[in-house]
């Protein structure tokens, strides 16, 4: 056995347990907490408890322990569910936490010991239970006077267990103390007898202290089940032999018990199983160890009497699914990848792509059918795979937003502020990568929200509102994109104290009037702020900018929406993936270019009487103003005689522009690969790709250039308003298809 994997185990499934109990405590209302939550909660602390006492953590043991004491009075009605009482929880499940995490990182858990949160644990263990409600004790009196006449009829108390405990040789070696699954057990129960079996103990110089010798007969009582009982040994079931019976049950199992023990171990085996009272005073139990014995030259046995013997009557350890077993049948549909073997898989996968385009072109220019047909099919397969494995990298988005609960919680109580959060969208995907990344940014837009936007209780309540805020997370697909809200209901953005500020600080002209949306996008502007006083949370300029950069870097977009009195909405706008995406490429010059596809709506010809250096580079567009970008002039390419030019008409969010190329050559499998620091700084490019040809292709920013485009045309119809009618009125001649 691995114990190193073993303790791996054990610290994904305290994770596991730890957030299973945070999301309990951040939903549960003290009011009307019932019992399966308070159950639920007790058994996190006990389950980790009692793994982290089979490894032999002390720390974490001692404080669950505590932690688990406290809970237990809680299930049983000696304490009463407060919101402090519930924050005193949460401090324990974050001690908890660091402690596991203290334990991953190889770190000293001594030094974590908190003695304030001792304390704080102390008192509530150590006060007067609360007297019931008079309500409250009325119904419990009832209650007692309706079971009182059953009580005759009550079970019989749980029969005790003999356990038969053969730890495996090397069990020392990998760390394991057999001493403390007995210490685990003991917290489950009673060991009422336990005897070592020691026959097997080698004398002198074949003595080896790294190896386990003994085995175990123990005596035990509790009321947990056969299955819980298993669960107890599941670190060390593969290289052990163990045996649990009850033990009225357990003399008929005695040869199975000794199928594979020395003569005298079977013999210590079977006069320890009379002393617990497993064995009869008749011979057949007592002959039961027999087999044991070297074999005798007897006739052998009739085929049924055979069966009989080695097919035990009940269920045991080793007959039925061990223990967890069921449990890993179910969890056998899923495979834990490390992410390290996925990014590589990825990689590896995107140079199949590359490869396979030089295959198809390499078949296109033979202009073998049969070259071109095999080139097609494993295209085909290539994309197949693409999809698949870039599916594995999918997760969905509330594994961030999970953590936002707590946050809310504690953020709202340190300002004086109610404020329920509302999550929409958790089960939307996106790439693994960009999950980890968007983290940080969303933690300091959804606490500047609970600190700038949502008003304290008195004010919500002077303006008509109700006390508590609202708060939303909201997560959805659109156009090959994922967008991400975070609105609040709150006092919206001071529209003109971000302008004055900017004018102050020269990032907008005195003159400017600008719209709504580029105020708005001031507050991303590295030290901007309009804090009148610092604070444990905001004021002091710093956070908003790196949101910023950090959308940027994952190619996303970041808006603002904000209405005084109503509220602000953030609007996050990321590609899916950042691995391999659909590509479209166009001719520029001598140079090209690749789209992502999913911004592409349509191509059409560019009009050929629309002036070359006109003063408006837009056209009609069934009704609709689209502003054109030429890329050539963008990138101050040199230009190529072209028959006819073609308008990409691409889309992103609710923007619409057209870029201007000079040739189109279809669909292509793009796999992105990043630019060097020293081109970080360009924003119309994204990235680049290799061609089946081998040659270089830079990726277009296409919500940069959209952008670009629209801010342009507003500059020059804020010039040119008189213009504007004879573009609607004359744009017919310039319509699209």
């Amino acid at each position: 056995m691995d114990l190193e994997l073993a303790m791996q185990t054990f610290l994904e499934e305290a994770r596991e347990l730890l957030g299973d109990m945070e999301g309990i405590l951040l939903d549960i209302d003290p009011a009307r907490a019932d019992g399966e939550q308070l159950n639920a909660l007790f058994r996190t602390m006990h389950t980790i408890k009692g793994s982290a006492g089979l490894f032999g953590l002390d720390d974490i043991v001692g404080f669950t322990h505590q932690a688990e004491n406290l809970l237990d009075q809680l299930r049983d009605g000696q304490l009463r569910l407060d919101d402090e009482l519930v924050g005193l929880l949460l401090r324990c499940h974050d001690h908890v936490k660091l402690m596991i995490q203290a334990l991953d990182d190889k770190a000293d858990l001594a030094s974590l010991h908190d003695a304030a949160l001792l304390e704080s644990l102390q008192a509530y263990l150590a006060a007067p239970p609360p007297a019931p409600a008079p309500e409250l004790a009325s119904a419990m009196e009832a209650q007692q006077e309706q079971e009182a006449p059953d009580a005759p009829d009550a079970l019989p108390p749980q029969e005790p267990w003999l356990l038969s405990l053969r730890f495996g040789p090397d069990v020392l070696r990998n760390g394991l103390d057999p001493s403390s699954f007995l210490r685990y057990l003991a917290t489950l129960g009673s060991i009422e007898q336990i005897e070592a079996v020691s026959c097997n103990l080698p004398i002198g110089e074949d003595f080896d202290a790294e190896t386990n010798y003994l085995r175990l007969e123990v005596l035990y009582r509790s009321d947990i089940d056969e299955q819980t009982l298993n669960e107890v040994f599941e670190f060390v079931r593969e290289d052990s032999e163990l045996h649990i019976w009850p033990l009225g049950r357990a003399g008929v199992h005695l040869a199975e018990a000794c199928a594979h023990a020395t003569p005298a171990e079977a013999e210590a085996v079977r006069l320890a199983w009379r002393r617990f009272g497993a064995l009869g005073d008749d011979e057949t139990e007592v002959q039961a160890v027999e087999p044991a014995q070297p074999p005798a030259a007897e006739p052998e046995p009739p085929r049924e009497a055979a069966e009989a013997i080695h097919e035990p009557a009940h269920p045991t350890a080793d007959t039925m699914p061990a223990a967890g077993e069921s449990r890993r049948q179910h969890e056998s549909k899923f495979l834990k990848v490390e992410a390290g073997k996925l990014d590589s898989l990825i990689n590896l996968i995107g140079e199949l792509v590359i490869a396979g385009a030089a295959a198809n072109l390499l078949a296109r220019r033979s202009q073998q059918p049969q070259l071109v047909e095999s080139t097609l099919a494993i295209a085909n397969l290539i994309e197949q795979i693409r999809a698949g494995t870039l599916s594995m990298r999918m997760v969905q988005i509330g594994e961030i937003f999970q953590r936002f609960p707590r946050v809310v919680r504690d953020v709202s109580r340190e300002l004086g502020k109610d404020i329920q959060l509302h999550i929409v969208g958790a089960e939307t995907e996106l790439d693994k990568s960009m999950v980890e990344k968007l983290g940080d940014p969303l933690l300091h837009i959804v606490r500047n929200a609970i600190d700038h936007g949502i008003e304290s209780p008195p004010i919500r309540q002077a303006h008509g509102k109700p006390a508590t805020g609202n708060l939303w997370l909201n997560a959805y697909h659109e156009s090959g994109s994922i967008v991400i809200e975070v609105a609040d209901d709150g006092g919206g953005l001071d529209r003109q104290r971000i302008l004055a500020k900017a004018r102050e600080r020269g990032l907008l002209g005195h003159e400017d009037e600008p719209p709504d949306s580029v105020v708005f996008q001031q507050i991303f502007e590295a030290g901007f702020s309009t804090a009148d006083h610092v604070t444990n949370l905001s004021g002091r300029g710093v956070g908003m900018d790196v949101v910023k950069r950090g959308i940027e870097q994952l190619h996303g977009t970041i808006e603002i929406d904000s209405e005084t009195g109503r509220g602000t909405t953030f609007r996050l706008r990321l590609p899916l993936t950042l691995a391999i995406i659909d590509g479209f490429l166009v001719d520029v010059g001598h140079s090209t270019f690749v789209l992502p596809l999913e911004a592409v709506v349509e191509c059409i010809e560019l009009p050929a009487d629309l002036p070359e250096n006109g003063v408006h580079d837009c056209i009609n567009l069934r009704g609709e103003l689209l502003p054109l970008l030429h890329l050539g002039r963008f990138f101050e390419l040199p230009p190529i005689a072209a028959a006819r030019r073609n308008i990409v008409v691409a889309q992103y969010g609710e923007r619409k522009a057209g870029l201007v190329v000079d040739a189109l050559q279809g669909e292509f499998q793009t796999v992105i690969k990043p630019l060097g620091t020293l081109f970080s700084a360009l924003k119309a490019i994204s990235g680049s790709t290799i061609l089946g040809t081998g040659e270089v292709a830079l990726i277009l920013d296409v919500p940069a250039l959209i952008q670009h485009a629209c801010r342009k045309e507003l500059e020059r119809l804020a010039h040119t308003m008189p213009s504007t009618a004879d573009i609607l009125a004359n744009g017919a001649r310039h319509d699209g298809p």
